[in-house]
């Protein structure tokens, strides 16, 4: 090999240089799943608080900045991860695209679609990637459970049921506030629900909502049930709440004419020829971040395609706007088929 290939290569496997843009709590969990990342690290902090920036960038031993245009301005940076609230996603990943910025942005993408489209198109425009945080894909065992699936052992699938329930104090947060959040436990961890089932089921075709009681008095639903069923036929159930905490082993279960998988918090097993079987270990949430971290960064490298796609992001938000559209009308409502989404793309970029 002649030097100048030594370089090439070398330079291609360098570390990627990542902001983090919004210094809260999801933040947290992302500099944990940077430790002992080999595609990427940190480089900059960027919060409008620019104390706690600062404090988190000297720990960190990186650069800080209030705003986000100091920051494009001031430091060399390939990628940025925004981890600010959804009403402001579509601002800073637009202005983090128009600077030339790889953007990995935490769910909900947005609140809505019309934004979504306009942040899809400013990176298609950039030539840059954008793409939606969604961990759970990233889960080791909803990994192996999405091979075993698709595989057919357990033959055709019938039903599908989702529970993320946990009793969480959400006076003071601003997931609870619909002018920041776009809504309550629906969109927050909905977002998580619409995304799976769409993994493992492909497009769906049409969604109910109920509401249970505001135990906490929030302005936003705080528990809801949905039924969502798929353009391939199967029944989805699935249960949010911030008011109760459902204890369940697992989170997912998936039933099949021939068998089960489940998928737990700290184990999972599938059900085959009358006996269970344990395949997975549960739930890392560092795991999850950083596997979901190393596919952002072989993206922008070309190594290999991202999992989740602009299309994915698209029908995420629109599912969630059919969501709340049949919450307010108590009836079942139609979510956009995947040709529409596909269009929708195609015109925006």
């Amino acid at each position: 090999m002649n030097p100048s290939s030594t370089s090439a290569t070398s330079q291609t496997r360098r570390k990627l240089r990542f902001a983090i843009v919004g210094a809260g709590a999801v933040a947290q969990s992302y500099l944990h799943a940077f430790e002992g990342c080999d595609e990427a690290e940190v480089a900059a902090i960027v919060d409008c608080r620019a104390e706690v920036a600062k404090r988190l960038a000297e720990r960190l031993g990186c650069s800080s900045y209030d705003r986000v245009e100091r920051m494009t301005q001031a430091c060399e940076i390939d990628a940025a991860i925004v981890c600010t609230p959804p009403v402001t996603h579509p601002e800073i990943c637009i202005r983090l695209a128009q600077s030339k910025l790889h953007v990995l942005c935490e769910k909900p993408f947005s609140i809505d679609e019309l934004s979504a489209r306009r942040m899809l198109d400013a990176a298609r425009g950039a030539g840059v990637k954008l793409t939606m945080a969604s961990k759970f894909r990233y889960v080791d065992d909803i990994v192996l459970a999405k091979s075993m699936v698709s595989s057919g052992i357990f033959g055709d699938l019938v039903l599908f049921e989702n529970v993320f329930a946990t009793r969480v104090d959400m006076a003071r947060r601003w997931n609870s506030r619909p002018e920041i959040s776009g809504g309550g436990v629906l969109i927050d961890n909905g977002t998580h629900s619409v995304d799976l089932m769409r993994y493992f089921l492909g497009p769906l075709a049409e969604v109910h909502v109920l509401e249970g009681k505001r135990s906490q008095g929030l302005e936003v639903e705080e528990t809801v049930t949905l039924f969502i069923r798929s353009v391939s036929g199967v029944i989805c159930s699935i249960d949010l709440s911030w008011s109760i905490s459902k204890h369940r082993d697992s989170y997912l279960d998936i039933y099949g004419s021939r068998g089960t998988i489940s998928i737990g918090w700290k184990q999972s097993k599938y059900f085959s020829n009358g006996e269970w079987v344990e395949f997975g270990k549960g739930y890392d949430k560092i795991q999850a971040f950083r596997s979901q971290i190393e596919n952002f960064s072989r993206a922008i490298r070309g190594e290999e395609p991202l999992l989740i796609t602009g299309e994915d992001a698209i029908a995420s938000v629109s599912t969630m706007e059919s969501a709340y559209k049949a919450l307010r009308q108590n009836q079942w409502t139609p979510v956009p088929a995947p040709l529409a989404i596909s269009s929708a793309l195609r015109t925006a970029s």
